[in-house]
Formats: C-alpha cells, structure tokens, sequence
C-alpha cells in the first residue's frame, strides 16, 4: 500500500485524543510556517519539528504538504465558522448576509496573506488524490453560506446552484486579490453582485 493510501486508509478511522490532539497541533505549526513565509516556507521537516511528531508520524496524518495545507485551510475555515456561528451577520436580506460573511472571510485571510497564499495555492496544486479535503473544504464553505442565507428548510437545487457560483467567484476572487490584480474594493463589489443571485431564488417571481 502507498503512503497516501496508507493514510487514506487511516483518515477514515475516527482518530482517539490523542490523535486529535497530535492533529491540532500539526495543523498549527502549519498554519505558523505559512504565516511568517507562504508555501514554499512549509517544508514537512519542518513541520515535524515545530509540531513534535517524528516525519513518519506527519506521513502518516498528511502524505504530502499539499494535503496538509489543504487541511489548513479546513481548520481556519471551522474556526471562521464558529465565529460567524457565534456572531452572524445582521442585515435582513440573505444575499446581503452572504456577502458580509464572505467579506469577513476575505478581512481574516487579509490578515494573514502569506497564509491565505500558501493555502490558496496548495488548492490549485490538488490533484485527485487530494480530492476528499479539496472536498472537505467546499463542503465547509457551502455550509458557511447556507448558514448565512438563513433557510427555514433544505436548500432548493436553485438555490444550491447558486451557491456554487457564489463559491467560485468567492475563490477566483481570492486567487486575484493575492495576485494584486483585484483591490479589497474590487472584491467586495464582485461578491455582492454574484450574491445577488440568491435573491432570485427566494424572491417569488411574479405570475405572467
């Protein structure tokens, strides 16, 4: 068995506390590395040095630094959205709530460029053996916006593909904010146009 199937295999175990807790702090040092300087700056070595694992032992959880980014990029995810959990956003109409989540979004990962590039570019760099945490992530992100529109019951297959396009406007737009080819300002009037959609499918269409 390959060292990604090996850890494929073990991912799909539920991990113990202490496995967990191995796991956290693996994602931390992660996030540390990238914080001070981008991709290239997380090397596993590394990595296992700052977490206190032994490098078979960071295998064994990540085969690659790609899926660990990736995985980096779940976990800042799920602490966005205990914040936002904690905290919604006010506005009355869905589309505006949609808009003011993913703007936080953009504001926390503006606080950490060289973070938000190394994860941005791990997920360009996934290929299909990364497809359950490239997959873990838009599934988080799906639940951050659907959270955000405040449905009363399940999203409709309309609303669902509205989601999708919010979803990747939201990440084209991050790829050319930290390329320098968008302003925050540009950002944030792409992503309330694109929001805009969700009004359409929650807004009776009047009858002909």
């Amino acid at each position: 068995m390959t060292s990604a199937a090996s850890a494929k295999s073990a991912a799909s175990l539920p991990l113990t506390e202490r496995q967990e807790e191995r796991r956290r702090g693996i994602l931390r040092a992660s996030a540390q590395l990238a914080s001070r300087g981008g991709f290239d700056a997380v090397q596993m070595r590394e990595v296992a040095e700052a977490s206190g694992v032994a490098l078979g032992t960071l295998y064994r959880y990540f085969p690659s630094k790609v899926h660990l980014l990736v995985a980096t990029m779940q976990d800042q995810l799920q602490r966005l959205h205990a914040t936002l959990r904690r905290h919604p956003p006010a506005q009355p109409e869905p589309a505006a709530r949609v808009a003011e989540t993913l703007m936080r979004a953009f504001r926390a990962l503006q606080r950490e460029p060289h973070l938000a590039d190394a994860m941005v570019r791990a997920l360009t760099f996934a290929d299909r053996s990364v497809s359950a945490e490239v997959d873990a992530v838009s599934r988080l992100t799906t639940a951050i916006i659907l959270d955000a529109m405040g449905l009363e019951g399940p999203p409709t297959a309309e609303q669902l593909s509205a989601v999708r396009v919010i979803e990747h406007t939201w990440h084209s737009k991050l790829i050319t904010w930290l390329s320098g080819r968008s302003s925050i300002g540009q950002v944030r009037v792409d992503i309330e146009t694109v929001c805009r959609l969700i009004d359409l499918t929650v807004t009776p269409r009047p009858a002909h």
